[in-house]
């Protein structure tokens, strides 16, 4: 496999209302990069996560993803491309009766036989699996639970495990903290972070906390508009760029960002009192 990852040259999305919500994106993620997106609400961040994940097909440009090119494949081609795509979502698709070791388990439901997809559903077929995957996120203790009885930053972490079961070729997170507390949100995006690392997959992240992004990423990109702001090492990411970045949001998110940049000298800081512009 190529050491590219994702490669999107000129791409543009339309929703299905008509509204563009991406205008000509050219990003390119290597192989073990860890990459975070961020930018006001609304800016493209969420859409451009959904093309990365092969939930939506580009209006325009070109799009290649573990090697392939997926809107010229067949359908069978596709779905076995996207079983290699592990996707955190904000709100995670889980069925709420659904016990919380079949939620897991289901991260390898394209993976396996449709026999054993099913017996699993009876019977899991990898209870220790589940459970050690739940164990790295403090959740063990919930293997049997429903996960209906769940808060919901104790689903997001589900549905985090059941991306770790997975052992996806590519990992997607869409502000996969958004319902967790600062000290859990640290240790999820370190995990999401050291997975990457460990097994040089690439990461992509869209977040609202921007000292997360600029703890644990490589690179940053700032999307605004539809298109990219800027694409930079973390190291060269500071006040003028964030400024520019949330120039028309509200002064509370201008003075976090603000704040942020200002603090990355003090890590301290950070871990003392997160920051995030929401």
């Amino acid at each position: 496999m190529s050491g590219v990852a994702v490669r999107l040259q000129g791409v543009s999305a339309v929703h299905a209302n008509g509204f563009a919500a991406l205008k000509g994106i050219d990003l390119s993620v290597r192989r073990g990069e860890r990459v975070a997106v961020i930018g006001p609400s609304g800016a493209g961040k969420t859409t451009l996560l959904r093309v990365l994940g092969l939930s939506l097909a580009p209006a325009s440009g070109h799009c290649e993803v573990l090697g392939q090119q997926p809107w010229q494949v067949g359908a069978r081609a596709l779905r076995r491309l996207r079983s290699g795509i592990g996707h955190l979502h904000q709100a995670p698709p889980i069925p709420p009766r659904q016990r919380v070791v079949h939620a897991v388990l289901a991260g390898r439901l394209g993976q396996w036989s449709p026999w054993r997809g099913l017996a699993s559903l009876l019977l899991p077929v990898d209870t220790a699996g589940a459970a050690r995957e739940l164990a790295r996120l403090e959740l063990e203790d919930r293997l049997f639970e429903r996960c209906d009885r769940l808060s919901g930053g104790q689903l997001q972490r589900v549905a985090l495990a059941r991306v770790l079961y997975q052992r996806p070729e590519l990992l997607l997170a869409d502000e996969p903290v958004s319902a967790m507390d600062p000290a859990l949100a640290e240790l999820t995006v370190s995990l999401l972070a050291d997975e990457a690392r460990a097994r040089d997959i690439a990461l992509v992240a869209s977040l609202h906390a921007v000292d997360l992004a600029l703890r644990h990423f490589d690179r940053v990109v700032g999307v605004r508009d539809g298109g990219l702001a800027f694409d930079l090492p973390v190291a060269e990411v500071g006040s003028v760029e964030l400024d520019a970045l949330y120039a028309a949001t509200s002064g509370r998110q201008r003075e976090a960002a603000r704040q942020i940049a200002t603090a990355r000298a003090t890590p301290s800081a950070w871990t003392a009192q997160p920051l995030a512009c929401r």
